[in-house]
């Protein structure tokens, strides 16, 4: 998984990088960008999730990994 903030949307609201400091931080404006080029480690998805699910703006974007969606795509 990995998360990616657009700069477009992002207001500066700050909820993401509240409640996913270890994925988000502010920039000069206030305005959060992801960090480590967006990588969430499996143990963090649940607080990317939270931070997306919580910008009223909608500029927190979650994108699944490739590798993910074949795998929930096979059939069992």
């Amino acid at each position: 998984m990995k998360v990616h903030v657009d700069q477009e949307l992002c207001q500066g609201h700050g909820r993401c990088y509240a409640l996913a400091p270890e994925l988000f931080e502010p920039d000069d404006l206030g305005n959060g960008f992801a960090i480590d080029e967006g990588d969430v480690p499996a143990e963090l998805e649940a607080k990317a999730r939270l931070a997306a699910a919580n910008c009223p703006e909608s500029a927190v974007i979650i994108i699944e990994d490739a590798d993910d969606a074949t795998e929930a795509a096979e059939p069992t």
